[in-house]
Order: structure tokens, then sequence, then C-alpha cells
């Protein structure tokens, strides 16, 4: 919630609608340094009182109560404006207790003050399983700028109000939140607080299947609050939620939360990695880092999966590697990392059928080193066996390692063929586009698979 950062994406959201100045910031600021001083004009005092706003705004001097706020984002939604949900939400003495409770909302540089505990919406409260959860809707201000924020807080079953803690927090503008503590050993808990006319589907559990796509276990369906037992699991098991309301989907992906248990990392031993090398050379501490990357990404154990290594060779100077994940009768996961063992990056990750993946060549898109910026590089890997290689009909130029660079510009489709020296038939793979959200499992949208 950095003061800056908010306004500047404020400000930014509005610049295809409203004229504004290059850097919308300093347009803002000169603007609100002239409101400021002709208010304090018409109260005689405007040099004084320009002062003091300054002062204001860094928390060295007291607000005065006349002083208007700039709201920067968290109006009330159908969500925080429904009563209050759970089965506590006829504990007013819980209730009451939570609101004086609640602590100001610290972030590094600022402290957004509670404009009125009396305006503090308890959204939903309740015991669940071994759990007392609340979400609360709170008003802050830091000077002049106003905002809220939905707030999680939680304690052990049956904890009074002082005895509960912070435990996640949201933009007070969202129309669904949700809460999640998983286990290896024992059940956890899901709770999806929604509109009270939305409809939740929760699904936990699924597979990749030989097709190239996620299979996503048979969803829970429940209206405008789901709380839900998790089995234990020995690693996320890919916890999705769907969340519609009139026709509009509010929320359709993972579900956000903790997952821990008394289990130690589920780490590729050497034998693992020697077979998955299957005589290609490389560092064994990165491609264990690497490995367990992909393994923890795809939410797989190694028990039961295969790595491979399809491919080694530098990107952009840097070592470089593509790894393979497959499990009997699934598709085939592929991953492309450069980097170093303690410092690299995940430039693919994408989920093939399984019949002819070895066959396939892959290309991915590049950003920039060290930055997010999107590059019309393209980086190419070719089979074994493979005498030429194009990308959209272009021959490209391989290298000893069967690997290749080409341009391409960001937003354009493509495809990449490889032709065996055998004279067997050429194999095609599209160029999937930029990912733009790696929290989910890999291949559950269509950026991530090459299958519709």
């Amino acid at each position: 919630m950095n003061t800056e950062t908010i306004l500047r994406e404020a400000l930014n959201s509005g610049a295809t609608a409203v004229a504004v100045p290059e850097d919308p910031w300093s347009g803002f600021s000169k603007r609100e340094r002239t409101h400021r001083r002709n208010r304090r004009v018409r109260l005689s005092a405007a040099v004084a009182a320009l002062v003091a706003v300054v002062g204001a705004q860094s928390g060295l001097v007291p607000l005065p109560g006349w002083a208007p706020g700039i709201a920067v984002a968290g109006r009330q939604t159908a969500l925080t404006s429904a009563p209050t949900r759970g089965n506590l939400a006829g504990d007013t003495a819980f209730l009451d207790g939570l609101r004086r409770e609640i602590k100001d909302i610290e972030d590094p540089g600022e402290i957004w003050e509670i404009t009125s505990r009396q305006k503090i919406k308890i959204v939903y409260a309740a015991d669940v399983h071994n759990h007392r959860l609340a979400l609360a809707w709170v008003p802050l201000r830091f000077g002049f700028l106003t905002d809220t924020a939905l707030v999680w807080y939680e304690g052990p079953a049956g904890s009074p109000a002082s005895r509960m803690t912070e435990a996640g927090r949201g933009d007070g503008g969202q129309t669904v939140e949700t809460w999640m503590e998983g286990h290896t050993d024992v059940p956890g808990t899901l709770v999806v607080v929604a509109p009270p006319s939305a409809t939740i589907a929760v699904s936990s559990g699924f597979s990749y299947s030989a097709a190239g796509r996620v299979e996503h276990a048979k969803p829970a369906v429940s209206t405008g609050l789901a709380e839900v037992e998790v089995p234990a699991a020995p690693v996320e098991p890919g916890v999705t939620l769907k969340v519609t309301d009139g026709g509009a989907t509010l929320h359709d992906g993972p579900s956000s939360g903790s997952w821990s248990g008394p289990t130690g990392p589920d780490e590729p031993t050497e034998a693992v990695l020697t077979a998955a090398l299957a005589g290609h050379t490389f560092d064994w501490q990165t491609l264990q880092r690497w490995a367990s990357m992909a393994l923890n990404d795809a939410r797989l154990t190694t028990t039961g999966t295969t790595i491979g290594v399809r491919w080694t060779g530098t990107v952009n100077g840097q070592t470089a590697a593509v790894l393979t994940l497959r499990r009997p009768g699934s598709g085939v996961l592929a991953y492309a990392i450069h980097g170093a063992a303690d410092s690299y990056r995940l430039d693919m990750r994408l989920l093939l059928p399984a019949a002819g993946a070895d066959t396939r060549p892959l290309a991915w898109r590049m950003r920039a080193d060290g930055k997010d910026d999107r590059t019309d590089q393209v980086m190419v890997v070719t089979p074994p066996g493979t005498a030429r290689a194009t990308l959209n009909g272009t021959p490209l130029t391989l290298d000893a390692t069967g690997a290749a660079t080409a341009s391409l510009p960001p937003g354009a489709a493509a495809t990449v063929t490889a032709y065996p020296a055998n004279d067997a038939p050429p194999a095609s793979t599209p160029v999937p586009p930029f990912e733009t959200d790696s929290g989910g499992l890999p291949g559950d949208t269509p950026r991530t698979r090459i299958v519709p």
C-alpha cells in the first residue's frame, strides 16, 4: 500500500480517458498543491497552512478534522455491504470486541490509521474446524489519502477477540476473499466469502491428462459462503475455485493460502538426477534445485514422477536447461530455466500431450534479464536428430546443442517446426504467448498448454 504506487496506478488507469502529463504523478502533485493552497487562502492562512498540509501527509502534524480525503480505492461492494455471515454473526460481544482490537495498518514509512471503528464492518466470523476466523472491512486514512482493506484475523477455535491476530490482507474493493491452511498430515480448511447470491465451486485434486490438459476433481458447490475441509496431501493439491454471480465471473483460478507439514523437502536423489541426465553434463546442485522447483510448481512428488533433461546449453550467456516431468498415463510437462542454482529464471512451463512429446521442438519468448520487460527474442530447442528447423517457415541456424535464437514480435503467433534427419515426418509446436500469471497449475490456461 505504498502511497506513490497507489496514486500512480489510480492516475494511470484513467489515462486512456483523460489527457494527463507523461508522468501523471507530477501533474497530480502540482494540482493537489494548488487545491490545498486555495483552500488555505479561503482561511486566510495560505503559507502556514500549506506547510501544515505537508506535515499532515507525512504524519508529522495532526490532520484537522475538516480536511477532505482523497479516496484511492476500496468502496463497499456486494461482498462487504451484505450482513455479517458465519456462525458467529450473532455474537455481538465478540464482534464489538474485535472492532476494538483491530489495529492501524503499518507499511514501510506509512501508518494507515483507522478512520472510525464504528465504520469497521465484520464481513464474516466463524468457528470453523479448529480455527476462529474473521474477515473485516476496515476504513483507513494516511494523511489526505483514504483507502479500505479487507483483513483476515485468525485464532484457535473459541478465541476471544484479544487473541485474534492478522492473517492476511487484501484490497477493500475485492468481491471474493479466501483463507486456506492445508497440511500434509491432517485435514486443512478453506473458507471462501463472496456476495450472498454468488455460486462458489471449489475443487481439490487434479491430474495431467495424456491429451495435454489439466483435469480437476468434481467441484463442491455452495452459495455465497464456502467452508470446506481440504484433505491432507503431500503437496498442495491444486485447490481451485470458480465464483460466478449473475452471469459474471468474479474469480476463476487457484486459491491462495498455505500448505505445511512435518515432512521435509521432497528433493530428487542423486540417483534420480543421474538417470535424468542420460549422458548430459550438468551441475548436480543446480539440477537438483531446478528439478525441485519444477516439482513444486507442478504439485508433484518425486514418487511416481520421472524427471528428464531434454536439453542443456546457454541462454544469454548463462547455464540453461529444459527439464521434463511425466507420470504414467499423463501428459508431459516441460520447464525451460536459465541461471544458477541460487538465482535463476523460469522461462517456460508447458503441458504437452504424451503422444509425440519427445519429438516436438520447443520455443519460448524471452524477457529482459533481471526485468519483466518483454523482448522480441525467441529461444528454440529441437529434439536430437533434427536436420533443420523453421519458425513460421523461416529457416533457423541451429548450434551444436540443437538450439537457435530468432526474433518475433511479442504478440505475434508463431509455430516452430523440426525436420528429422531420417526423413521422418516433421513435428511442429506453437510458440506459447508470454505467461501473465504463474500462480496456477501449468496447463490450466491456454498460455501454458498447446491444445485448445
